[in-house]
């Protein structure tokens, strides 16, 4: 049997036409039977992929055909078996998640020291820090002699850890190093920038100085993101394996625990039986009253609204780039906002005559920003060591955008849980109540959010409509514009995305509305809005979507507007850990009665 092929790469480059691009690797990718995760973003692309040997030179091949990836260059290593279970290509705002803006692996890099370099400081005994950008979790398996950890779980908070940093290592020299490198590619700028002076990257990571340098000066094993979980100096894989609840890696001797039971628990998340009903419904409930009460986005903080240039405004000015993206504010409002220097960029305050490029991003600084209420009365439904129910009221958006960040149903649920991160595993519009699934944990995640993409997942909403339906059973399956127009406005286009709605009329009021029992095929964004606005029957209160076809001025809903009617009522799928078919359902809202 041939050995499975491993690579990892990244570059940070210009690329354009990602969707374009997304479709051809992905098409190819599955024919050459590869599998893993390619991500691409207009700064570069990621990629850890599994597969034949064969396979692996054909998608090399392919991507050093694109301009910029020429000379591309991946970290190989050898398995006897595939170790991931699918292949995904997806488009992200940064192909490594950082949050901060003006941090430019492009435009400023932080010089890099090669392997056979450090080794060779090491042997010398020169004066150097090691820094482990790397999460605790990782950490904990392996790491340089020595090395300072930066002590966090996850990428994002790096930038805080930073400011933690005692402050004479500003005058010390430097190496920052993660796995494969890609993390420092923007923690070694950022230090720059904080004021480290003397600060360098190890170039490749951990893994190019085991592949170029063996296991000296280095203690352990080196975590990996895939399911091997960890590779030794040798770049082989190890015995240690990965908790399936809590994800805390486990040597070999964790694993002789009693308390590790495969797929249930570890030492690090078991609990007794008695422990295990102290963690009630209740409990969480009140801790999301705590976080709520009061609104999280109702202190005054600092508001950092990042704003990324898409291809089609390179080359234009800053105030050029503003009004087009961002055309329902007054170009007088963006020109008083660049004069007060409340755009950022690469670090610095950049002023309304500034050329920016496709890919950067700049950040629209908000000091003292208090956002508008929300309905935060979040109910939690079910939860387990996997997922988490919740009933969503209105308005309250799930994901940080716009006017609102803190006062989010994501931000709220991580804040609640912490230190754990629930992952939203689908949508609904800050306006429309019911019920919603999160992941437990990324792997989770993995397991559950596939299902909504291969259309698994039955959905089932109720919605009062203005007007009678002419018939009790109706579809729709107008293709939805990808492109939005004036407050976020969507309509049929035919040559828009695939879309496809069922709907059941339940009951004919005296007023002129009606009650809809809709059931979403696909899903599109605003697919049930757009859909009965174009079949003549608008839901009543969309501030958005109005009847002769009208887009309103606002998209999120104030606590004491009148409600959207459109609810969530249940949701079936298969859980990501039994595989069993569940469903919940949200109480339906008067409006339904």
């Amino acid at each position: 049997m041939n050995p499975i092929v491993n690579i990892a790469a990244y570059k940070f480059v210009p690329l354009d036409d990602l969707k374009e691009l997304r479709r051809r690797l992905h098409k190819k990718c599955t024919r050459w039977e590869l599998k893993g995760t390619i991500l691409l973003s207009t700064e570069g692309i990621n990629l850890f992929i599994a597969g034949e040997r064969s396979s692996i030179d054909k998608l090399m091949a392919e991507l050093r055909a694109i301009p910029g990836l020429d000379d591309l260059t991946v970290k190989e290593s050898l398995s006897d078996r595939q170790p991931f279970n699918r292949m995904l290509v997806r488009i992200k705002q940064e192909i490594i998640a950082f949050g901060v803006d003006g941090v430019s692996p492009l435009l400023a890099p932080a010089p890099r020291v090669s392997a056979q370099q450090l080794k060779q400081w090491l042997d010398e005994g020169r004066p150097v820090t090691l820094l482990d950008t790397r999460n605790n979790y990782e950490i904990k398996l392996g790491t340089f002699h020595n090395a300072v950890p930066v002590n966090i779980d996850h990428f994002r908070y790096f930038p805080e850890a930073v400011r933690r940093l005692p402050e004479p290592l500003k005058d010390q020299t430097i190496v920052t190093f993660c796995t494969g490198g890609i993390r420092c590619e923007k923690a070694a700028p950022f230090m720059r920038q904080q004021g480290f002076r003397n600060v360098f990257q190890l170039d490749g990571g951990i893994l190019r100085y085991f592949e170029e340098c063996g296991g000296t000066h280095y203690d352990g094993e080196c975590f990996v993101f895939d399911q091997r979980v960890a590779l030794d100096a040798q770049l082989c894989e190890t015995a240690t394996t990965q908790c399936y609840v809590c994800q805390e890696p486990l040597t070999l001797e964790e694993q002789q625990s009693p308390r590790y039971v495969l797929g249930e628990s570890c030492p690090y998340c078991y609990r007794a039986p008695e422990e295990q009903l102290a963690v009630t419904l209740e409990q969480r409930q009140a801790a999301i009253d705590r976080v709520t009460r009061p609104l999280p986005g109702s202190q005054p903080y600092e508001n950092q609204r990042p704003i990324k240039v898409p291809e089609r405004c390179e080359g234009q000015t800053l105030i050029e780039f503003l009004c087009e993206v961002l055309p329902h504010v007054p170009r007088t409002t963006w020109q008083d906002i660049c004069s007060a220097g409340q755009i950022v960029g690469h670090g610095r305050v950049v002023t309304a005559e500034h050329i920016v490029h496709a890919g950067e991003r700049y950040c629209h600084v908000l000091p003292g920003t208090i956002e508008p209420d929300v309905n935060a009365a979040i109910r939690i439904l079910y939860e387990d060591s996997s997922i988490i129910v919740v009933h969503k009221p209105a308005p309250l958006p799930m994901h940080p955008s716009g006017r609102f960040h803190r006062n989010t149903l994501s931000y709220i649920m991580r804040e609640a849980y912490r230190p754990h991160m629930p992952r939203v595993a689908h949508r609904l519009d800050a306006n429309t109540t019911g019920v919603v699934v999160l992941s437990r944990t990324h792997h989770v995640a993995g397991r559950l959010q596939p299902q909504f993409e291969r259309r698994e997942v039955e959905k089932v909403y109720l919605a009062r409509v203005q007007g009678h339906p002419a018939e009790d059973r109706f579809v729709c399956d107008g293709p939805i514009s990808e492109r939005t127009g004036h407050a976020g406005f969507r309509g049929v286009d035919a040559d828009g995305l695939e879309a496809r709605t069922e709907f059941d009329t339940r009951h004919r009021y005296a007023d002129g509305t009606a009650l809809i029992e809709v059931r979403p095929l696909t899903g599109r964004t605003n697919q049930i809005r757009v859909h009965l606005w174009h079949l003549g029957l608008p839901i009543c209160g969309d501030p958005l979507y109005l009847a002769g076809g009208v887009a309103g001025e606002k998209q999120t809903l104030d606590v004491a507007d009148p409600p959207l009617c459109l609810h969530a009522w249940s949701i079936r799928f298969r859980h990501p850990v039994t595989g069993q078919r569940v469903q919940f359902a949200a109480d339906p809202p008067e409006w339904a009665s």
